[in-house]
C-alpha cells in the first residue's frame, strides 16, 4: 500500500501551529548527537520559520509572531554553532523563546529521617 504524500507530511493551521511543532521537534533533537544530517534538518526547519512561517504570520496579521519566529531561527542557529564547537546545549524553547537550564526550579524530595527513635528506647531503662 503506498502512502499517498498529502497524510505522510504535517500540515499546519496557522503560523502558530507550525511554530508550536518545529518548536516540539527542535526540543526532541537538540540533545542527540551532532550528525551532518540534524545540521541538514536543523537548517531546513530554520529556513522554513524564516520564509514560510515568518511570512504567514505576517499574512494573518500577527506581527510578534513574525518576531518570534525569526528570534525562534536566530536560537537554532546558535544551538548549531554550539554543537559544532562541540558544546552542550544548556536549555530548551519554550512559548518560542530560549529558556535555559538554570532558569527552570528544581524540586527536591525532602525525607524526614526519625534518627531519635533508637535513643528513646535507650534512656528509658
Amino acid at each position: 500500500m503506498a502512502l499517498v504524500s498529502e497524510d505522510r507530511y504535517y500540515q499546519p493551521k496557522d503560523s502558530k501551529d507550525a511554530m508550536r511543532y518545529i518548536e516540539r521537534l527542535f526540543n526532541r533533537y537538540k540533545d542527540a548527537p551532532i550528525t551532518q544530517e540534524l545540521v541538514d534538518y536543523n537548517h531546513n526547519l530554520t529556513a522554513a520559520l524564516r520564509s514560510d512561517i515568518a511570512q504567514a504570520a505576517l499574512a494573518e496579521n500577527a506581527p510578534q509572531r513574525h518576531d518570534a519566529a525569526i528570534n525562534m531561527a536566530d536560537e537554532m542557529d546558535k544551538w548549531a554553532r554550539t554543537r559544532a564547537a562541540g558544546q552542550p546545549f544548556h536549555g530548551q524553547l519554550k512559548h518560542f523563546k530560549f529558556v535555559g537550564e538554570a532558569a527552570t526550579p528544581r524540586f527536591k524530595a525532602h525525607t524526614v529521617k526519625n534518627h531519635q527513635r533508637g535513643n528513646l528506647r535507650a534512656s528509658r531503662h
